[in-house]
């Protein structure tokens, strides 16, 4: 577990050959168009990647810090989903706790991309038919 963990921090990630090629195309985009505070050869995640690697080599301490991010994680995501039915900040809330749960967990990462597609999906739904139902709102009172 540890041999994984520290290639996963040291290295970049590399790119699965199951992903379609427009996913890659718009990964490439976003890092591109990224501010300078987002790069990953930015000092601070250089120094996110070091302290990563310190805590990779002492496994009771590692232990410890994914056991506190999984906590973390499920509650943000625990508490997003009430506020989905609640007034506030449902899904900002539940992505939030995928992102914290996607630092340790490659499952969390996949539900996240699962979950904003499909997400992406009903918006791109809901606002088709708003605008259908709005044309035919004018056209029929023409």
């Amino acid at each position: 577990m540890a041999c994984y963990r520290r290639s996963m921090t040291l290295t970049a990630p590399q790119a699965s050959t199951s992903q379609a090629p427009t996913d890659a195309v718009r990964r490439g985009e976003v890092a591109a168009s990224a501010p300078d505070g987002e790069q990953r050869d930015h000092a601070v995640f250089r120094r996110l990647a070091r302290m990563r690697a310190w805590v990779t080599e002492r496994p009771r301490l590692e232990l410890a810090y994914r056991a506190v991010v999984a906590v973390i994680g499920v509650t943000l995501t625990l508490v997003g989903i009430v506020l989905l039915a609640l007034p506030g900040p449902g899904w900002i809330t539940v992505f939030l706790g995928l992102a914290v749960l996607g630092t340790e967990f490659h499952w969390a990462r996949r539900i996240s991309a699962w979950l904003k597609v499909r997400l992406d999906r009903a918006w791109t739904w809901w606002r088709a038919r708003r605008a259908r139902r709005k044309s035919s709102a004018v056209g029929s009172q023409s």
